[in-house]
């Protein structure tokens, strides 16, 4: 096993990614001693208060789906509250098997991916990223963030693998990036994934970069934001990371992400491309301006039924709660699923481990005063992601709990859903505590 691997394994979009609000219902749900007995499939009137969260929402017809999934352990299948339709439009309802846009919250399974090289030992956690991207040496530093592009020092140290899971090797991010470098961004074809094939107004059409490769390429040929491993900034970093696993294995990304973590898993319902055959099981992304709610993404025209340029690990996914369970299940068995290896148990240790380098600043961030692993964030034993259309994934290895939140719509801070959620659940969870005191009394 590699010798960083080994002592790493020692260390034990803004508002919407926010996800520890719901592993912090999932922990006072754990804390229960009867909360394991208390899931059936559907367990909504176990948790009323849920519930009609979910039902305020979907009956309102704020959102057309509220769906919730929770699993213990290795349960083989997640328990559900709420539920909804695919579309405003149309009533059939979603399940285990709708087809979401997860974004972000693909950048844990791009994590996970790296950390199977690294556990090979084909790359190396602290290695120089230009060992295997050379486009990658002597980079340049803007003096100020939103500074001239010309304005720039050079990089006092090389970006590594570390800095790319954690967001703190100083790349910037169309989404995130103000003033010259984020036009120069949108005018290299450095953006994320799809939003909608629809104009959207004040948003300017971006060609995206033709394949992994050129995105690298250009990547390497701006400044960054910040000095490698001084700061956490959130970043295209993860994108990056599939061309880096595409030289390293000497497969295709999305290949790669197949025979290693998605047919490993049984992940049959997870693409960067919605198959024709399987639009049917794709919901609506709807966007809210002004409390007004508008088709932002329709399933039948949606953009992800196109053949991306770029396959984005770091938002380019689209996944169904039943598949994003298995591959939550997977890290929660320590690296097996359904007594089949996917990937080391000291891999996943590491990958949902605080891997922030040394001194690294996170003040003002959201991750502020908590860690981050491959790809997600990492607060007390928890793990996970969530994405910019609403969506919610966390693994608890305290609690051995897995669960996510599903719905499409953006922006997330549209809806104070989460907060709304963390409330639900303290409410039920009062009343389960009183109603088994009154047993034992």
């Amino acid at each position: 096993m590699p010798a960083d691997l080994i002592a790493a394994s020692q260390v034990s979009r803004r508002a919407l990614l926010r996800y520890s609000i719901l592993a912090a219902g999932g922990a006072a749900l754990g804390g229960l001693p009867f909360g394991r007995m208390a899931f059936a499939h559907d367990v909504g009137e176990d948790w009323p208060a849920v519930a009609a969260l979910a039902d305020k929402y979907v009956s309102g017809r704020k959102v057309a789906n509220l769906l919730l999934t929770f699993g213990w352990g290795q349960e083989d299948h997640a328990h559900t509250v709420g539920g909804g339709s695919l579309s405003l439009a149309k009533p059939a309802p979603v399940d285990e098997n709708s087809l979401y846009r997860i974004y972000s919250m693909s950048k844990p399974i791009t994590g996970m991916a790296t950390m199977i090289l690294i556990d090979e030992g084909k790359l190396g956690l602290d290695q120089p990223v230009a060992e295997i991207l050379p486009a990658f040496r002597n980079m340049q530093v803007l003096l100020k963030p939103d500074g001239p592009l010309e304005e720039t020092v050079p990089a006092n140290r090389p970006i590594t693998i570390r800095q790319l899971l954690t967001h703190t090797a100083g790349l910037g991010y169309q989404i995130i990036s103000k003033g010259p470098l984020q036009q120069a961004y949108s005018e290299a074809g450095l953006v994320g994934a799809p939003v909608s094939r629809m104009p959207i107004p004040g948003v300017p059409k971006v060609t995206p970069a033709p394949d992994l490769a050129t995105f690298a390429d250009r990547l390497a040929g701006l400044p960054l934001m910040y000095q490698p491993g001084t700061k956490w900034s959130y970043s295209c970093s993860l994108d990056l990371l599939g061309r880096v696993i595409e030289v390293v294995s000497g497969m295709e990304f999305e290949a790669f992400l197949k025979a290693r973590i998605f047919d490993p898993c049984g992940m049959t319902s997870t693409f960067f491309q919605v198959p024709a055959s399987e639009a049917g099981r794709l919901t609506d992304n709807y966007g809210i301006l002004g409390g007004n709610v508008f088709p932002l993404d329709p399933a039948p025209a949606s953009t992800f039924l196109d053949a991306p340029s770029v396959k984005n690990g770091g938002g380019g996914l689209v996944s169904s709660p039943k598949d994003y369970d298995r591959f939550l299940r997977m890290l929660l068995g320590y690296g097996t699923l359904d007594g089949k290896f996917v990937m080391s148990e000291n891999a996943v240790r590491v990958g949902t481990s605080n891997l922030l380098p040394p001194g690294v600043d996170t003040k003002g961030t959201f991750i502020d005063a908590e860690g981050h692993g491959a790809g997600g964030r990492v607060k007390g034993s928890t793990f996970g992601w969530g994405g910019a259309a609403g969506t919610l994934a966390s693994v608890d290895y305290g609690l051995k709990l897995r669960s996510c939140l599903w719905t499409q719509y953006m922006p997330s801070e549209a809806y104070p859903i989460r907060e709304e959620f963390v409330a639900a659940m303290e409410s039920d969870l009062t009343a389960m505590r009183a109603k088994m005191g009154r047993k034992a009394a």
